[in-house]
């Protein structure tokens, strides 16, 4: 997969985050959090949302994160939503993802 657009997916309500990715000229995933949780969770948000994008096979990307205590379906979900969108993609076998965790 290839980043060719810019792409949001999610929302700033409670409980959710919002998850904008954008191409990274440099070779890097490189993530910028807005968090109420960061100082417990911002560790975990980051690694879920890096994970999340190297399964995807994305190397070069800008994420911009707001985060309202979503939780970590959420957060991998509203990841591949978007990644998908800026990739110019429709469709993605959400039952693949049992396989990820396992």
């Amino acid at each position: 997969m290839e980043i060719k657009q810019t792409a949001v997916a999610g929302t700033v309500e409670s409980s959710d985050i919002m998850i904008t990715i954008e191409p990274n000229s440099q070779e890097e995933i490189a993530i910028s959090l807005d968090s109420s949780v960061e100082k417990q969770y911002g560790p975990q948000i980051r690694a879920l949302i890096t994970a999340t994008l190297t399964k995807l096979g994305l190397k070069a990307v800008k994420v911009t994160a707001v985060d309202k205590g979503a939780l970590d379906c959420t957060i991998q979900a509203r990841t591949i939503t978007a990644a998908y969108r800026a990739c110019g993609q429709e469709a993605f076998a959400w039952k693949e993802i049992d396989s990820w965790n396992a």
